[in-house]
């Protein structure tokens, strides 16, 4: 039977190979885009910013990765076991792979203990990395050292049992452990040269090592980013594109469409400003596709620790904040269908959703995460309702009578980078300021550069209300409660008042500390965690909002060809993909994306 699948599936692939009219240009040349959010730092072991992550994906090659159908596959692991009490993975290092230096030079053979050495590093408290919550999270005794609980780093569960074999051992079962190893806190780093280095590390493209597709040739911020593919790659045969050019430009988002007509650029995302103008242009028109929607949650969060400047007034939000019926009055105040019309004036619909992880995330004995518990509830119905809203404000505007002072101001910053994110702050600011009125609320739209928008605006508590993003790291739904723990950089819900029990957490950590505890139990673990996330929701800590992707693109880049994953870094690496002669059409795409379904569908049975 699985050779009959596997001729079916070749067939399949080669039909589908023939629906594109495009062909492939010579490998030999470049991808040039555009970008205006600088990366801050090349070092992958503290990151925790999607731009930086999308470059290291490229540079650093993980144990395992997946195919453009979302199956798991070696990478620089050839194989691996799992122990009968599901505790312990042994992975068989693949030999022969290089650690090179920037200018191609080879450094030395990855090996197993540079996964023990990064982990070391990661867990190390002073290196502050802002994912190592994700590996403690699992790994023996790895919050135990973090903490300074355990004082030896041979307790923690991660061994190099010779040169080639790696071992980890977990804290306890953990049924998606090989979908974390895409993600950056389990990226090798050669221990030697970190230590020659030292705080030097990811500085610059000198003092980092490559053993993935790409070497960064050349970094100069707010210049230029030159990846070139790296001739020691173990697997070079599936790298095609010999250079990645990515050129610094604070316009790139509003200019890329126009530099995507003249020929200067391979791909572009055609702004909502300018859509309607190239769908009713023919020859426009034929160069754009459809976008498919990815499992990146974006929602508008309420901050609970507020550090803006005094003439926003933080202690008047924060007193406003923390009442229930003031939230709610927000909650149900925003339109998020005129929001999402300023990026998907076409069908915002298949944007919009309502709950914090999105359908088809999770599922468990053909149930859908989104269809546990109170969540049900929630993730077919709209939020907007206008006379909730104005109810809401009233009860508000009754209780802190004397303790707020109306209107309340809320700062609300955006990204200069992004277009649609300047006009979808102006809909919001006078939409929901129009229906709550001026003696109730003023939204204060702040514009604020790309280039550190994340760490000077929503990791600094810049913001009373903003619109956040998350993207899932492996394949469960606790990957969709980082934002909202106490590590977390959001919007701080621990600390809203009147929620805390007495244990000293707050009810939203003890529901989620509950979830997390079951681990036997999948079907209690879901609706645990189901019911954490409706709390959440349901109380008004956020405004759930939209699914990320979508929109229309113009590409030289075949999607169907690159890396598919709904979490970790797989699905950034340019590793498989080509260039096309000419972009890929609606029409083309929607004929490619349907046999790409059929195909993915028949993988994924297949590698089970």
């Amino acid at each position: 039977m699985k050779k009959v699948l596997s001729i079916i599936l070749i067939l399949t692939l080669l039909i589908s190979g023939c629906v594109n009219k495009s062909s492939n240009k010579d490998a030999s040349e470049e991808y040039r885009s555009v970008y205006s959010g600088e990366i801050t730092t090349l070092n992958y072991l503290v990151t925790s910013s999607t731009n930086e992550f999308a470059v290291a994906a490229n540079l650093i090659d993980t144990l395992v990765d997946y195919d453009k159908y979302g199956v798991i596959k070696p990478s620089l692991s050839t194989e691996w076991e799992v122990s009968e009490d599901k505790l312990t993975y042994t992975f068989k290092i693949r030999e022969g792979v290089k650690w090179v230096k920037e200018d191609g030079s080879e450094y030395g053979e990855v090996t197993a203990k540079d996964f023990v050495d990064s982990l070391s590093y990661i867990l190390d408290s002073k290196n502050e990395s802002l994912t190592a919550n994700i590996a403690y999270g699992v790994i023996k005794n790895a919050e135990k050292y973090y903490n300074g609980e355990v004082e030896d780093f041979e307790d923690v569960g991660v061994k190099a049992k010779d040169k080639y074999i790696l071992e980890y051992t977990l804290e306890e079962p953990v049924p998606y452990f090989l979908s974390m190893l895409t993600y950056v806190c389990f990226f090798p780093v050669n221990g030697e040269f970190l230590e020659e280095v030292g705080e030097k590390f990811g500085t610059d493209n000198k003092n980092i090592l490559y053993n993935g597709a790409y070497i960064l040739e050349k970094f100069e911020s707010q210049s230029k980013r030159i990846l070139k593919k790296n001739e020691k790659y173990w697997d070079i045969d599936k790298v095609h594109i010999e250079k990645l050019v990515a050129s610094y430009n604070k316009e790139a988002e509003s200019l890329s469409p126009e530099l995507f007509l003249r020929g200067e650029i391979d791909d572009a995302s055609i702004p909502s400003t300018v859509l309607n103008e190239w769908m009713k242009d023919d020859k426009k028109e034929g160069l754009l596709r459809p976008n498919r929607t990815n499992n990146y949650s974006y929602f508008y969060a309420l901050n609970f620790d507020p550090k803006f400047a005094e003439e926003y007034e933080p202690d008047n939000w924060k007193e406003a904040v923390n009442n229930i019926n003031f939230r709610k009055s927000l909650f149900h105040s925003l339109d998020r269908k005129a929001a999402m019309l300023t990026t998907e004036p076409f069908e915002p619909e298949k944007r919009i959703h309502n709950t914090i992880t999105p359908k088809d995330f999770v599922n468990i004995k053909g149930k859908d995460y989104t269809s546990f518990g109170s969540l049900e509830k929630i993730v077919d119905i709209d939020t907007f309702d206008k006379s909730k809203a104005i109810e809401f404000k009233e009860k508000a505007m009754e209780e802190l009578d004397g303790k707020v002072k109306f209107p309340v101001k809320i700062l609300m910053p955006y990204n200069t980078g992004v277009p649609e994110w300047a006009n979808r702050a102006q809909v919001i600011q006078q939409q929901m300021g129009n229906l709550l009125g001026k003696d109730f609320i003023e939204i204060i739209i702040e514009a604020k550069p790309p280039t550190g928008f994340l760490k000077d605006v929503r990791r600094a508590g810049q913001f009373a209300l903003l619109e956040v993003n998350w993207g899932p790291d492996y394949a469960d739904p606790e990957t969709f409660t980082d934002p909202f723990t106490r590590e977390g950089t959001y919007n701080k819900p621990h600390l809203a008042i009147n929620y805390i029990e007495e244990n000293g957490r707050s009810k939203y950590e003890n529901m989620l500390n509950l979830a997390k505890e079951e681990i036997v139990n999948i079907e209690r673990r879901m609706l645990l965690f189901a019911e954490a996330e409706a709390f959440l929701i349901n109380e008004a800590f956020i405004i759930p909002y939209g699914l990320g992707g979508g929109g229309y693109v113009a590409s030289n880049l075949n999607p169907f060809e690159k890396l598919y994953s709904p979490y970790g870094l797989s699905s950034e690496r340019f590793k498989g993909q080509k260039i096309m002669e000419e972009p890929m059409n609606t029409e083309e795409f929607e004929e490619r994306l349907k046999i790409w379904e059929e195909n993915r569908e028949e993988a994924l049975k297949y590698s089970k």
